[in-house]
């Protein structure tokens, strides 16, 4: 096993001081604490790293307020930092970035930035930076007369500066920081060949690599960039940056940057999560990365991590014990073990759970996204031709931007940024200054003025376009779906691994065979809806230069959606076939599900709730890095995707079960489906009790700055976990997949393939593995059913979905007649106890005896049920079983005589009455239910009602959303693509429950004043 990073190793910092290493506090959102970075310096004298800079893009005056001058206190603060950093023996380079703002030709904006330098230069800082990053590269008109170029001004302030501070140690960012920002590129680039001629030689400059996130850094990349600039590069390494993404976090190991590139750089600097407690992993590896000289001797260190995700480590070859090479994997395993102890130690924290980085509107990076030509579909263009001949067709970019969405598991449609708000770190964690209090504001985005290229060539385009249906189109569908005869079916049988690779393109490649040479609208009213903005076309907004903005969590209404999300595919011959996963995942066989069962069960019995090294392995790979997922995730998509394409298998089963009287055996691959269900059961449950774990470790610091993570994903998966149960129902009809099959998804023709090549900034791809996760669920439309508001406080508490028994139909009853109490302000009223249950047998009660396959139940800890979700796929239908089956049961058991009494001395007797009466109404004077109008029913024809107890909303936001969330894709597994409720309109609260839900508003009956609202998914 490699050596801790503490370990004299055969090449070290302490050898070779003139390499930087080290971190670079340089992210958007909230800065870290004063003790936060002590800590940090005390572990950089643990592992052997060497500088710090202070550049927190959000801090009070390091950008925004940069003129001014620090405060006695603010100094006593910044001067106890440095001099912390020195008694580490770290060198602590302070940074300003002036650029939003300044004036480069101005004798007095020089003058109060020598102020300001000199300030700091007082307090013992002894090494400074400018950062030009993410600024106008464009000169004001005073500066045009005095400086030839955009390079020339700052290479004329900052040699200034330099000589001024007395040529200390000196960092300069340019503007066009990352070859993909080099114009026109890195090697004819005016600014850089102007920086590496005219800045002082011993002013060393920061560069990204490739990318403004770079997956891997070649030597050959850094050889370019040393012959333009004259100088290496400090890499300033986004790789483990998250503030572009409030649903990632990166706790992968340093990876795609040989160790053999040291000698030909001047240092690396990484700039990390914004979450503090959530480095431990990236900074240690990297120190450890920095201490070797060679990497593995495979060939890359991706097929290194690939390799290592399914071979035992103990039949690792000889050379990765090496002390001197690095292999990611092995220095992950390493770091983990150093980390486990901090979740040990005693650490209180204050206040709600909220995400340091602010939630931001990003749009598609200005250098086109140029994916393998053979991952990707085209488009077909608006006239058909030969396929041997066709000419590539263009797409603006306002639609190449809506494509960019479909990654989105937030729908920000409609969502206005609020002013920049930046931080005081040095007063206080949590002081915050308003964007309106700024002498000279900072613009909402930093670029908003640079101007995206009016067409760009499909071939360039990331995912695969489809022609675009509306809702009235998408209704269309799923009525002539209905409408068809569905083939005899037959025996399903599970594909073979060397099946799976063709079979899973199948969904994209079916386009084309059923329907050649259709056009693909894709006008910009197509693409967007007129009342929706889309969180693409806001402004450029990227790792480096995000707004502090903090997007509302409002759900959008129906009306207010992209396209994208709306979606279905076109399936032909799809009627039966099953789809599995990329060979790249291939099926787990059963001995190996065992393995993995008894090895948890092992694991459960020995954790007796605390944390422990694999806990810490299995969240590595849920939040793992931008390019790629942990093995452990991977799984859980593959397990997923796998039990969804092969569900169909059950429903011959339950043919031959019924025709049997359920005597004959079932079928060894309706026993795989179902073995394989428990197994992705377990999958979850391990990530479930991770949340728990994670939630009453004692260092409270850590777990308020990833509990919200492990929160997100647990409710995903929930979701994921919930739909399996109900597969197992087998309640769907064979040609499921034809429904299912409307999103973009990680097994989608070309999508894994585009998140993994790193050709595009993983921007592109938001959400993570959370957003994978729930883009497997066969719901489209429903991103803001994804958007839950945190818990205030770590909590132990969860809920998870299954479908309904018989036996919780008690608990079910208990929970309407409750809500509806509730809702109607009667928790006084005193029912009597031959009628207790007139309330749910009116609201719940035909739902779960008339279709009780279509009803979704929360669970608590307890097994306690605190809420449902229950649907009748046609409200015709439904409403004329009521009529003949359950109206008439309900007079039979509540006679009108409950009416009928000789006293009335009790004080609630008129309220009882009037209770009564509301009721008996309903089930006696009406011969038939009111049925709902054909504009209702025409798009929305499902109908549903759900209802959850308000302790377990207040306990978890987003219950309501998950059960619905299952619940329609029930619906939609059967050919359903809208579902309404009808609310009476005095229910406000009824009203505002389904309004939080999505439901919009689609018809109102004043003669009954009634409310229909519905929602298409």
């Amino acid at each position: 096993m490699v050596d801790s990073v503490r370990d004299p190793l055969q090449r070290t910092l302490q050898d070779d001081k003139n390499f930087i290493c080290g971190v670079v506090e340089g992210f958007y959102g909230r800065p870290w604490s004063l003790e936060q970075r002590k800590d940090l310096f005390r572990k950089f004298k643990m592992w052997g790293m060497c500088s710090y800079v202070y550049a927190p893009k959000d801090d009070y005056k390091h950008r925004a307020f940069w003129r001014e001058l620090y405060t006695v206190d603010e100094a006593d603060n910044l001067s106890g930092l440095i001099s912390a950093a020195k008694e580490a023996g770290i060198v602590f380079y302070y940074a300003l970035s002036p650029g939003l703002d300044m004036t480069y030709s101005s004798q007095k904006e020089i003058a109060t930035l020598k102020r300001k330098l000199d300030q700091v230069s007082q307090f013992g800082c002894e090494a400074f930076a400018l950062l030009f990053d993410d600024i106008e590269s464009e000169l004001s008109k005073a500066d045009k007369e005095v400086f030839q170029t955009f390079a020339n001004a700052q290479v004329s302030v900052t040699n200034e500066i330099y000589v001024h501070l007395s040529s200390p140690k000196f960092l300069f960012c340019p503007t066009q920081y990352c070859a993909s920002r080099a114009v026109p590129n890195v090697h004819d680039s005016e600014y850089l060949n102007t920086l590496g001629s005219k800045l002082n030689h011993n002013i060393d400059i920061l560069w990204t690599g490739n990318k403004v996130i770079s997956k891997t850094i070649t030597l050959e990349s850094i050889q370019e960039i040393t012959e333009v600039l004259r100088r290496p590069p400090v890499i300033w390494d986004n790789l483990h940056a998250n503030d572009y993404d409030q649903k990632r976090v990166f706790l992968g190991p340093y990876v795609g940057r040989s160790p053999e590139l040291i000698p030909h750089l001047r240092g690396v600097m990484t700039n990390p999560n914004c979450e503090f407690y959530a480095n431990f992993i990236a900074i240690h590896t990297l120190a450890y990365w920095s201490q070797c000289n060679m990497d593995s001797k495979m060939n890359s260190s991706l097929s290194a991590d690939i390799k290592l995700e399914t071979e035992n480590e103990d039949e690792l070859p000889v050379e990765f014990l090496s002390k001197n090479i690095y292999h990611p994997r092995l220095a992950l395993k390493n770091a983990i073990s150093e980390w486990l102890p901090e979740f040990f130690m005693e650490k209180e924290a204050w206040g709600p759970i909220t995400k340091p980085q602010p939630q931001v509107q990003m749009v598609m990076p200005i250098i086109p996204i140029i994916p393998s030509i053979n991952t990707c579909m085209s488009l077909t263009t608006t006239t058909t031709t030969s396929t041997n001949t066709r000419t590539v067709p263009e797409v603006n970019t306002t639609q190449l931007q809506a494509l960019a969405d479909v990654c989105s598991t937030v729908n920000s449609s409609s969502l206005t940024p609020i002013s920049n708000a930046v931080m005081n770190s040095l007063v206080s964690p949590t002081k915050v200054v308003t964007n309106d209090e700024i002498i000279n504001p900072i613009p909402t985005t930093a670029a908003s003025n640079i101007e995206l290229p009016k067409k760009i060539p499909i071939s360039i385009v990331p995912v695969p376009i489809m022609e675009a249906k509306g809702v009235e189109d998408s209704g269309d569908s799923a009525a002539e779906s209905d409408g068809t005869e569905p083939a005899e079916p037959t025996t399903p049988k599970l594909l073979k691994p060397e099946q799976v690779e063709s079979a899973a393109s199948v969904e994209d490649d079916i386009i084309f065979e059923g329907k050649p040479g259709v056009v693909a609208n894709l006008s910009v009213d197509t693409m967007l809806d007129e009342a929706s903005s889309s969180p693409l076309s806001t402004g450029i907004n990227e790792p480096m230069e995000c707004s502090s903005s903090i997007a509302s969590q409002i759900s959008p209404k129906e009306a207010t959606k992209l396209v994208a999300d709306d979606v279905v595919m076109s399936s032909v011959n799809d009627l039966h076939s099953m789809h599995v996963e990329s060979s790249s995942s291939s099926p787990l066989s059963n001995a190996e599900m065992n393995e993995d069962e008894a090895e948890d069960n092992d694991k459960t019995n020995a954790n007796s709730g605390k944390i422990n090294a694999d806990d810490l392995g299995l969240l590595c790979d849920l939040f793992y890095l931008p390019f790629e997922h942990g093995s452990r995730g991977l799984k859980l998509l593959s397990e997923f995707n796998w039990l969804k394409s092969n569900a169909n298998v059950l429903l011959h089963e339950r043919s031959s079960g019924d025709a049997n009287n359920g005597t004959t055996a079932a079928k060894p691959e309706v026993t795989e489906w179902l073995q394989r269900a428990e197994h992705f059961s377990t999958l979850c449950g391990n990530v479930q009790t991770l949340l728990v774990k994670i939630a009453g470790c004692d260092n409270k610091e850590i777990c308020h700055d990833l509990y919200a993570y492990v929160w997100d994903i647990s409710g995903a998966l929930s979701l994921l976990n919930g739909y399996v149960k109900w597969l197992a129902l087998a309640q769907f009809p064979p040609n499921m997949c034809s429904y299912t099959h409307g999103s973009y998804t990680w097994f989608s023709k070309g999508w894994k393939e585009a998140f993994m090549s790193g050709d595009q900034e993983p921007w592109v791809f938001r959400g993570g593995l959370t957003a994978d996760l729930q883009r497997l669920m066969p719901v489209d439309s429903g991103n803001d059913l994804f958007v839950y508001k945190l818990p205030e406080q770590p909590t132990t508490n969860y809920y998870l979905l299954r479908p309904f028994m018989p036996a919780d139909e008690q608990h079910v009853y208990r929970i309407c007649t409750r809500t509806y109490l509730d809702y109607h302000n009667e928790n006084d009223l005193e029912i009597p106890a031959d009628v207790a249950n007139i309330i749910a047998d009116s609201e719940v009660g035909a739902y779960i005896t008339l279709n009780p396959e279509l009803c979704i139940v929360a669970y608590d800890e307890f097994n306690t049920i605190v809420g449902y979700a229950c649907a009748s796929l046609d409200v015709s239908i439904f409403q004329r079983n009521l009529d003949v089956c359950w109206l008439p049961e309900m007079r039979e058991k509540y006679p009108k005589s409950l009416l009928e009494t000789e006293g009335n001395a009790d004080e609630g007797f008129q309220k009882r009455t009037e209770f009564l009466s509301h009721f008996l109404e309903k089930f006696h004077n009406n011969c038939t239910t009111k049925a709902s109008p054909a504009d209702v029913i025409g798009s929305f024809p499902a109908i549903l009602t759900a209802a959850t107890l308000p302790d377990a909303e207040h306990r978890d936001n987003g219950i309501s959303k998950r059960l619905l969330t299952v619940l329609l894709a029930a619906l939609r597994a059967n050919g359903c693509f809208g579902v309404h409720v009808c609310v009476a309109e005095k229910d406000t609260e009824k009203v505002a429950f389904y309004s939080r839900l999505g439901f919009a508003e689609i018809y109102r009956d004043g003669s009954d004043n009634l409310i229909y609202f519905g929602r298409r998914f």
